[in-house]
């Protein structure tokens, strides 16, 4: 019986289609490939013909794992930059939503999917079953309740952490105690006390960029949207899950639970099931800042990148710039294309104008973030303290210094600099000086690194076999199994 539940299980991965949530939820993709799981990850047409070829499966478990893919609604010239989210949002909802709801109806039968993906398998639906669960992303509310509406059960995604969606779920208490919305002008250091188990550390300029003062009474209207949808979908959900672990997280997710059917914990999942044998950056990776950190002396080089999506004005990037210098470290800069209010060529000139010597910087485009992270060389990460970099440089022992730069990022720094104390936390500040002294600070303090190493073994028993994630993993993978055996 178990054997026949596990042969039907047949799961689709739907990411939000941009690239962090990518980068989590393709590895949790191929780890329910290893153990067994048929697997159809759903990316966008767009990103599909951006990773080309070498986005298809291989390897031991490329059998039980396809690409397929529906269009998100925006010309193919469209940047689907930070400025553009909200357009991105809205097109995939009228667009995207109608396709999903065809291919999805078309996976529940045996027949073939309506839409292949662009790499010869137009016949990519032979030995895969209809389809039994949907792992929809989070942010695609409209994706969960097709699923609903189809009665396939599905499953809620959260690529952001979990401290961050319960402050989404917190929201209404928040305004019941008054904490929103902010007072115009009102203090961003003052003490907020509606987030449970948070009460003694959170502040105003700690929550979700989306809480802060903004539109009409001084409520963001797009906050008011991310709550709605932050519980319509949970509640709809069979269940959460987190790519998280119980050492970083314990507590808001144990504030989360009672509220939700179930919730996993099941990360880091880019540690536990790499997914380095198929394509997943939709930018071209330098190699050659490898090659250059070999060069370097043990824990010299600041790591910088601020992520796939933050932007800075031609004055933040000088007063960075500045403080890199002024702090006498060699630094590694990841600066996109659309990242500065100037032509990259221009930006890499300043930046080789201020260091004057050729070892003391390498600015490259985009980088293999993960074997930057594990080089001896590098002794901290200036980061966005995007999720997936959070967790990236956990495993990896590494101080952080955190400028945040929206969504999620703003809790997330300051549990790094408050709670677990393996970094500091910049946030609101943009000036030479406090740049300089911050990455000093990370660079040489003896009790941040110490955290950050301390925090990165409590993480690396959570994923070791009969670890807290490690077991949960299993449990996730026994109960999508159960929900295909009872959905048939």
């Amino acid at each position: 019986m178990a054997a026949a539940a596990a042969a039907a299980a047949h799961v689709l991965v739907f990411p939000f289609p941009l690239q962090g949530h990518i980068n989590c939820m393709l590895p949790f993709a191929t780890a329910l490939a290893a153990a067994g799981v048929l697997v159809t990850f759903l990316h966008s047409d767009h990103n599909l013909r951006r990773l080309g070829p070498a986005s298809t499966p291989d390897g031991p478990h490329s059998q039980r794992l396809r690409f397929l893919s529906v269009p998100d609604g925006l010309p193919d010239n469209d940047p689907r930059s930070v400025g553009g989210l909200l357009e991105l949002v809205e097109s995939l909802q009228a667009v995207a939503s109608v396709a999903f709801r065809a291919l999805l109806a078309s996976l529940l039968s045996t027949k073939s999917p309506s839409r292949a993906d662009h790499h010869d398998a137009a016949d990519s639906g032979s030995g895969f079953p209809p389809v039994s669960c949907v792992v929809a992303d989070g942010y695609l509310p409209w994706a969960i309740d097709v699923a609903d509406e189809l009665a396939v059960p599905v499953l809620a995604f959260h690529t952001s952490s979990a401290c961050s969606i319960l402050a989404f779920l917190s929201a209404p208490r928040l305004f019941e105690l008054g904490d929103l919305p902010f007072p115009a002008g009102g203090d961003l250091d003052e003490p907020v006390h509606g987030v449970p188990g948070m009460e003694s550390f959170l502040r105003r300029r700690d929550l979700p960029s989306s809480f802060r003062r903004a539109g009409e009474h001084g409520v963001n209207p797009r906050l008011r949207v991310l709550v709605k949808d932050t519980s319509r979908s949970s509640g709809k959900a069979r269940a959460l899950i987190f790519n998280t672990a119980d050492s970083l997280e314990r507590s808001a997710l144990a504030h989360i639970a009672p509220h939700m059917r179930d919730v996993f914990a099941v990360g880091p999942l880019h540690a536990m099931f790499p997914a380095a044998a198929i394509a997943k950056s939709l930018w071209r990776e330098d190699d050659g800042c490898v090659a250059w950190l070999d060069g370097q002396a043990d824990r010299s080089v600041v790591y910088v990148s601020l992520g796939s999506l933050a932007v800075m004005s031609h004055e933040q990037f000088t007063e960075f710039l500045s403080g890199l210098v002024a702090a006498g470290y060699p630094f590694l800069w990841v600066l996109r294309p659309d990242m500065v209010g100037a032509s990259q060529d221009a930006v890499f000139q300043e930046v080789a104008r201020a260091t004057g010597d050729g070892d003391q910087a390498r600015v490259v485009a985009w980088a293999p973030q993960r074997d930057v992270l594990r080089h001896r060389a590098v002794g901290c990460f200036l980061t966005h303290a995007g999720w997936n970099s959070i967790l990236e440089a956990v495993l990896e022992g590494v101080p952080m210094v955190c400028w945040p730069f929206f969504a999620d990022q703003q809790i997330n720094s300051r549990f790094v600099g408050a709670v677990w104390r393996n970094g500091l936390d910049m946030k609101d500040v943009c000036e030479r000086a406090v740049v300089e002294k911050t990455v000093r600070e990370a660079m040489e303090s003896d009790e941040t690194r110490q955290s950050a190493e301390a925090l990165a073994e409590q993480v690396k028993r959570d994923i070791a076999d009969g670890g807290s994630s490690a077991m949960e993993f299993k449990r996730l993978v026994s109960f999508i199994r159960e929900l295909s055996s009872t959905s048939e």
